[in-house]
């Protein structure tokens, strides 16, 4: 006998229903980690983890650095849900796959979803180990998530991307940031598919557009949307990416940076959400 192909609705009602009957906490708040910066999972109270491969339908992280968890937990008074390890395109996912997460996040009943990245710097005026809260993106992908049947019970056909980042929680980043003394910058961010990195010629083509560049993020923010998520994103600067002076990339030092990054990070995401 055939097996029959699932629709995207009935995969994420079974990850919901598995989920539901696993843990105490209904998220109201969903949290993506990016590579180097999952100590803010271990960091929960009222802590429970599921492995993603006990997870059906989801995908495994093969990145170093990823986990591969989603955590659940309090911070402060608020209840979320944190992916310790995302997937990338760049895996050989497809963006249904990459964006599964972030749908299963909705339907368990989070309604904010906080974004972070580590990045590669194309505005020159940046640090290492600064802060970008992104106030918009661009789509250098190639491809999108929402290309496909729409299931109107996931979201709208055409849904506006005129405000992906809310401005409400974007202000409020910019407050606690300031309250702590961590610098910050404002910034684009623009996603491209990867693995490799980009050549010089590329980063003098992105930096008149974008200020931040990274291989992620931009298929959850448009699934998010989607399903109508309110969103901030942050990027946590790793390296700089000048086309002038270009050196080979060292992955290893790239980690060490977000890692090192890491803690600021942990005190904007848990000051924010607590003031939320």
């Amino acid at each position: 006998m055939l097996e029959t192909k699932l629709d995207l609705y009935t995969k994420i009602e079974e990850a919901k229903s598995y989920l539901t009957g696993e843990i105490k906490t209904k998220p109201e708040i969903a949290i993506i980690l990016g590579t180097g910066l999952g100590d803010l999972a271990k960091r929960l109270s009222s802590r429970e983890a599921v492995p993603y491969e006990n997870i059906p339908h989801f995908p495994e992280s093969t990145v170093e650095s990823h986990s591969g968890e989603l955590a659940f937990g309090k911070i402060g008074k608020r209840s979320v849900a944190v992916m310790d390890g995302r997937f990338h395109f760049y895996e050989g996912y497809s963006l249904e796959q990459v964006t599964f997460p972030v749908r299963v996040l909705k339907q368990l009943g989070a309604k904010i979803l906080i974004v972070s990245n580590a990045a590669g710097s194309l505005n020159l005026k940046y640090k290492r180990g600064d802060l970008v809260l992104i106030k918009d993106h661009i789509n250098w992908m190639g491809v999108n998530p929402l290309i496909g049947p729409n299931d109107e019970r996931l979201g709208i056909r055409f849904p506006d991307m005129s405000q992906p980042y809310s401005k409400r929680l974007v202000a409020l980043a910019e407050k606690v940031a300031k309250s702590k003394k961590i610098r910050y910058q404002k910034g684009i961010y623009i996603a491209v598919s990867g693995p490799n990195l980009e050549t010089a010629a590329e980063y003098r083509m992105f930096n008149r557009f974008a200020d931040v560049i990274g291989m992620s993020t931009v298929p959850e923010v448009i699934a998010g949307v989607h399903a109508g998520f309110e969103i901030l994103g942050v990027s946590v600067v790793t390296d700089l990416c000048d086309p002038d002076h270009l050196e080979p990339a060292n992955i290893q030092e790239i980690i060490k940076v977000a890692n090192e990054a890491g803690p600021k990070l942990i005190q904007l995401i848990e000051t924010f959400v607590k003031s939320l």
